[in-house]
């Protein structure tokens, strides 16, 4: 996640990138659960880290917590939602509509993070042209126009996984 906003920006470590959705997470459950503040003891012992892990990354994007009075789990919660680009809006794709796509074409977590699925892609003949979660699953063929013209930023692949490289490579 080394962003392209400030050459003088540091690099971001990939282990602080890939534990972003748990910090995520977990303050999510914090804020159901009621809790307005939290300390990064507290908070690493939830999520099996050091309080100085906890403090090390988060410093990466800046000072989020109070020597002595901790994070307030809210607006920690907020900015890590900006890192993560939940507010972008991005638009998607899934390709293979089986079991697994259709079960991610019908999870309302797409839109309540931020991603708008806008179109549905399989090669199965006997689907293509039939409607599921009020949009028509579209060939194959027409997916890099679609792309294209819907701008769109991620594809999820429903695939088998012996097709998954050639799908994205295709898609690329």
């Amino acid at each position: 996640m080394s962003s392209s906003r400030d050459s003088s920006e540091k690099s971001i470590s990939q282990a602080v990138i890939r534990r972003l959705p748990r910090y995520f997470r977990y303050l999510r459950e914090l804020i159901r659960n009621g809790t307005m503040r939290i300390s990064s003891k507290d908070l690493a012992g939830l999520m099996n880290l050091t309080p100085s892990q906890i403090r090390q990354d988060l410093n990466c994007f800046g000072g989020f917590g109070q020597q002595g009075y901790g994070y307030n789990v809210l607006s920690l919660y907020l900015e890590i939602s900006k890192i993560l680009g939940i507010e972008d809006n991005y638009r998607a794709i899934i390709v293979g509509m089986g079991n697994l796509g259709k079960a991610l074409a019908a999870n309302p977590l797409f839109a309540k993070r931020g991603v708008t699925v806008a179109g549905l892609f399989d090669v199965n003949k006997d689907i293509i042209g039939t409607t599921f979660a009020g949009k028509t699953i579209l060939s194959m063929d027409q997916v890099k126009e679609f792309c294209k013209n819907e701008q769109i930023s991620i594809a999820v692949l429903a695939v088998p996984k012996s097709e998954g490289l050639t799908v994205a490579q295709f898609l690329h």
